[in-house]
């Protein structure tokens, strides 16, 4: 049973939730989905990348969960010619004193804006995702933490277009979500042009500190989840790695590599934000099962087989949560 300490703090923290939302409704229009993912990625201290083509609405979106808080933000735009020290710093030479001193790069935020990240060479992706493993970067043989929260929301363009440089595997894997951001519907586009096209951007009011984000990770963290449903969790990334095991002996051709401890990790700390901001204090299957592709899908990599027979990871994933038993 939920004490009445923990359902005050889940309370407390859901109505900041609501608010950054409708904050953040003011400007964007539908995109729910995308929306509710990039709070987890907030309320839980886990970077969130998002796949789209443009015109979706993922800078703005981003740029515009920032503004919702009293906190420190930067954007980085990524190109071909980006160095390593345009995104974490470099030292410079201060000609009146005769020594070198730290110049602090953009990575210096509680929130990074990482566009495009995907058209910059891989030295300054291995910049940036270091600084995401570590919340530190070293600069002049000197380590420098980083703010604290401190999150990088990544936008990238889909690997099929020119000029890009696709994330290893490894790399993408410091992401706790993946989302793919999909065109709105008919209904939600003529809202758009409606608003949009004539309108400037809505001012949004501060309506998060950063104390306000700490508490609400605290209140998930302490959400109740079942052995039954741990038990869930780790089947289903086992069932990833050892599909014949599982019942799923048409998988293994398909499945080059399964997913890692840390997809059971994050897992379960999707489910707890997940069922956090639907207002209860204890975990449901549901709650694993509505998160499962955003924290799966760039940890399963597939086969060439899968790849000739047009089979995605987000196929995958949706098979071995239909195979997997509910409890």
């Amino acid at each position: 049973m939920e004490d009445t300490a923990l359902k005050a703090d889940v309370q407390a923290s859901r109505d900041l939730a609501r608010r950054i939302t409708r904050e953040l409704h003011k400007r964007i229009i539908g995109q729910d989905e995308m929306i509710e993912r990039l709070l987890i990625g907030l309320l839980t201290g886990g970077h969130v990348l998002l796949e789209g083509v443009p015109g979706l609405a993922k800078t703005l979106t981003v740029r515009s969960l920032a503004e919702c808080m009293d906190a420190g933000f930067e954007r980085i735009q990524f190109t071909p010619d980006l160095l390593p020290a345009d995104v974490i710093g470099t030292m410079i030479f201060n000609q009146r004193t005769g020594e070198f001193a730290a110049r602090k790069g953009p990575i210096f935020a509680n929130i990074v804006l990482a566009d495009e990240i995907n058209r910059a060479p891989p030295k300054v992706q291995s910049a940036l995702l270091e600084a995401m493993q570590e919340h530190q970067v070293t600069i002049g043989g000197e380590s420098y933490p980083l703010p604290d929260p401190f999150l990088v929301l990544a936008t990238q363009n889909p690997i099929e277009q020119e000029g890009t440089y696709p994330l290893p595997e490894a790399q993408v894997d410091r992401f706790m979500l993946k989302l793919r951001v999909t065109y709105p519907d008919k209904t939600t586009e003529k809202e758009i042009l409606r608003r949009v096209a004539v309108q400037p951007l809505a001012d949004l009011d501060r309506v998060a500190s950063a104390s306000d984000i700490h508490a609400a990770r605290s209140a998930i963290q302490s959400l109740y989840m079942d052995e039954k449903i741990e038990d869930y969790i780790v089947e289903i990334v086992h069932a990833s790695r050892d599909p014949a095991a599982h019942g799923l002996p048409d998988l293994v051709p398909l499945i080059e590599y399964g997913g890692s401890p840390r997809a059971s990790i994050y897992l379960s700390v999707c489910a707890r934000a997940h069922a956090f901001l639907r207002g209860r204090g204890y975990v449901l299957p549901e709650d694993v099962k509505a998160i499962g592709a955003d924290v799966l899908r760039h940890r399963i990599i597939t086969s060439f087989e899968a790849d000739a027979e047009e089979i995605t990871t987000d196929d995958v994933v949706e098979r071995i949560f239909a195979a997997t038993a509910v409890p």
